[in-house]
């Protein structure tokens, strides 16, 4: 499956929180993005039927990192 780049305008305000949520959650901006992503697919397919391809989504998604205090 081919890896596709995407720009898209964000307000600063809005880059900021996300960049809270990411460092919180131990992603990249980048991999905090793909999972809003998913989720909303996966909502979307939930409520609408499922949408027809051959991606496999969650392979877009590197798994959390462990939190240093958890080893």
């Amino acid at each position: 499956m081919a890896v596709k780049s995407v720009s898209i305008r964000i307000e600063e305000e809005m880059l900021e929180k996300l960049t809270y949520i990411a460092d919180y959650e131990a992603r990249s901006v980048n991999s905090q993005i793909l999972i809003l992503i998913r989720d909303s697919i996966k909502e979307f397919e939930q409520t609408q039927g499922s949408i027809f391809g051959t991606f496999q989504s969650d392979l877009n998604v590197k798994p959390t990192r462990k939190s240093k205090n958890n080893d």
